[in-house]
């Protein structure tokens, strides 16, 4: 199954070239790249947070795959649900599922499903791919969206995803694809937003699930990022490393309604 782009002239361009000048203005060249174990980057529409993905991404090894964790905005499909085969296409060329890596966490985790209509309007794993189209064209990745809440799921999901790395042996960028406090002024956005970012700077999981919580910050992703710092931890993390945060009103201007964005990677 290719599953086709659905956002692609909304939130990033759907023109080829205009799409590659885009990256090439939000991916620095000169940046020192670092191995990393994990990294959580924001999914809105580039021209609010291109940057910050461009950002974490001009500082990180790309290796030859991906686990990409995303929120399910769209409420289709099972509450855990991945994509075990077949690619996905963007305006820059197709991407492939990494099948066997896919069936591995399958077996793993009997929880996951394998479910295509949970990711066929989710925009959240799709803008981040044209950035690893353009860093590493022959990367696969196994794409997972999470449309469940549970705690305990959501470490087990963390859990599963860093024994199969460790069984595989083979070189694995987990990414949480996340933005951050929604719709409310700037002032309380940035207040809450810097809540949350504390307790995933100190790799704190289960911290953070309860800072998301108590503090009613509407975090799109943080079931994606819980699991990212669960297994990230289990893979041996030590830090995690802020690269960039911004709110929409830096680009639009509204300073009453607005988004955070949040770069961070976990070495």
């Amino acid at each position: 199954m290719l599953r086709e782009p659905a956002v692609a002239g909304r939130f990033y361009p759907a023109d080829p070239e205009i799409l590659r000048h885009d990256l090439r203005s939000y991916l620095s060249p000169s940046s020192e790249r670092t191995p990393a174990i994990a990294c959580m980057v924001p999914h809105a529409g580039y021209m609010y947070s291109g940057a910050v993905a461009g950002a974490v991404f001009s500082k990180v090894i790309v290796p030859s795959r991906c686990i990409i964790l995303c929120p399910n905005h769209t409420g289709r499909g099972h509450p855990l649900s991945l994509m075990k085969q077949g690619g996905w296409r963007t305006p820059l060329g197709d991407l492939k599922i990494d099948q066997p890596l896919a069936e591995v966490l399958l077996r793993e985790f009997p929880a996951l499903t394998d479910d295509s209509d949970a990711h066929r309007f989710e925009h959240a794993i799709e803008v981040e791919l044209p950035f690893l189209r353009v860093i590493k064209p022959d990367v696969v990745f196994v794409p997972i969206a999470i449309g469940t809440s549970r705690l305990i799921l959501l470490q087990e999901l963390g859990e599963a995803v860093a024994r199969v790395i460790q069984q595989t042996l083979e070189d694995t960028l987990i990414i949480a694809s996340s933005d951050m406090n929604h719709y409310e002024d700037d002032a309380t956005t940035r207040v809450k937003d810097q809540k949350a970012i504390e307790k995933i700077l100190e790799l704190d999981a289960a911290g953070l699930y309860e800072t998301v919580i108590k503090e009613s910050i509407s975090m799109c992703g943080f079931g994606p990022a819980v699991a990212m710092l669960t297994a990230a931890t289990r893979l041996g993390a030590e830090r995690a490393e802020l690269v960039q945060y911004t709110t929409s009103a830096d680009a639009s201007g509204d300073r009453e309604t607005v988004v955070g964005y949040a770069g961070i990677i976990v070495t």
